[in-house]
């Protein structure tokens, strides 16, 4: 019976390993070389990566990629990607190439508010806290000066304090919701930073208050912490052009806007059908959050919430005709960043940020929206005229032909055989196998 492990992260790599091979793989040599040879050969830059997160024992490599041809707000973008799934790349390449003809993506960004919330548990009469609280509010905005001090620098800070009663939904639940702006930070932990300085204010101050003296009843943090649910940190993009100009894949301009608008139409009612229209629109946009080195688990959080803003969850794009024009838009919350965090110390997010021209916070929100926005339309695009399968399918085939240990050869004559054929696991088996034991394709 396998028994807990004390100090496992004071453990070299090494011995790291060779307790994950005895005690988890059999002892197969075979799995250690498989964790050694994705180490990097700089040690330098190795050690930079062990130093992201604790216990590291390897790295875990996805394909870092180029999507040409962008033309947003008239300028050309070559946007780099980082994604596992076969066809992405491919459809968002595709997107462009089809936009840039006609007139390419229009962006602009809304706002950059972001938020958090100093959590408060308080039992007593709400007259004497929201009074405690206008009298104290300038201290409380005063105790982060030398925090945001730099940040304002920026053109940054905290923007405002309001004390919300929330004791309608939970007893004694108060909360102090804090905005500010972070310049072209994410801004994390400069707001937790900020927001935790404030509760330790706020609690210390209470102490001494009068009122809370008189009733022994004090406001008691629970939590505080930043929210990732941005909706006042908007950025909208959108495509358009004459109806008769979007013909596509043999089908002529109207019925393919017509096609196309019913298929976001049924998005926005249909809650099945619009978790996997919103997920195409993420495989773009995580791919870009993940080349510049930014949080793409807080951007997914805040997006879907934003999707069920209204209280039912719908499609984050929109379709329509106005005046013979084809308008196709995204408008969503993105809380980026293009300092702190991975975005310099990763070489290829540096990399990624360079190739994009070294972009703000507010040009990179753009650039990530077009991405979910060209990722969508060309999803969309697939399921009205051929079929999502014919193109992800195709993109697939070597994948499945690596998984079969197909030699070269294989792989070509597969490659031109399946240029006609359906493609899945099972036929592209039926087929190596077949090649296999006569050498012909039957």
């Amino acid at each position: 019976m396998l028994q807990p492990i004390l100090g496992f992260s004071k453990k070299t790599k090494d011995e790291k390993i060779d307790w994950l091979v005895a005690n988890y793989l059999n002892n197969d040599n075979n799995s250690k070389n498989v964790l050694k040879q994705y180490w990097n050969n700089d040690k330098k830059l190795q050690k930079l990566h062990d130093g992201f997160i604790e216990n590291t024992v390897s790295n875990y490599y996805l394909p870092f990629a180029i999507a040409p041809n962008f033309l947003i707000n008239k300028e050309l973008f070559a946007i780099p990607m980082v994604i596992e799934e076969s066809s992405v790349v491919a459809a968002a390449s595709n997107t462009a190439k089809f936009w840039l003809e006609r007139g390419g993506f229009k962006t602009e960004v809304i706002s950059t508010t972001k938020n958090g919330q100093i959590h408060i548990n308080f039992y007593g009469d709400d007259l004497v806290i929201q009074t405690f609280f206008s009298e104290t509010k300038s201290i409380l905005i005063e105790s982060i000066s030398e925090i945001e001090k730099n940040m304002k620098k920026r053109g940054g800070g905290l923007l405002d304090i309001i004390l919300i009663n929330a004791t309608d939904s939970l007893e004694g639940y108060y909360q102090l919701h804090c905005t500010f702006e972070t310049s072209d930070a994410m801004g994390a932990n400069f707001i937790n930073t900020c927001l935790e300085e404030i509760a330790k204010t706020l609690e210390n101050t209470s102490k001494l208050h009068t009122d809370f003296i008189l009733k022994n009843t004090f406001p008691e943090i629970v939590m505080s912490i930043l929210s990732n649910y941005v909706p006042e940190c908007l950025v909208k993009a959108q495509v358009s052009c004459p109806v008769e100009e979007m013909s596509a894949n043999g089908m002529d301009g109207k019925t393919f806007v017509s096609k196309f608008i019913r298929a976001v139409e049924i998005a926005k009612i249909d809650k099945r059908r619009a978790v996997t229209h919103n997920k195409g629109i993420m495989n773009g946009i995580d791919a870009v959050i993940l080349a510049t080195g930014n949080d793409f688990r807080s951007v997914e959080a805040g997006i879907h919430a934003y999707a069920s803003k209204n209280g039912n969850y719908t499609s984050l794009t929109n379709a329509k005709i106005e005046n013979g024009i084809f308008i196709f838009s995204i408008e969503i919350p993105l809380a980026l960043g293009t300092v702190g965090g991975l975005t310099k110390l990763h070489p290829l997010a540096n990399l990624a940020l360079e190739l994009l021209d070294n972009p703000n916070s507010r040009d990179l929100m753009k650039i990530t929206a077009v991405a979910g926005l060209a990722q969508n339309f060309a999803a969309i695009k697939s399921l009205i005229t051929t079929g999502i399968q014919h193109g992800h399918m195709k993109m697939h085939l070597i994948n499945i032909l690596n998984q079969l240990k197909a030699s070269e050869k294989e792989k070509e004559k597969a490659v031109e055989y399946f240029k006609t054929n359906m493609v899945s696991y099972l036929t592209v088996d039926l087929f190596v196998n077949k090649l296999r034991s006569n050498g012909k394709i039957l």
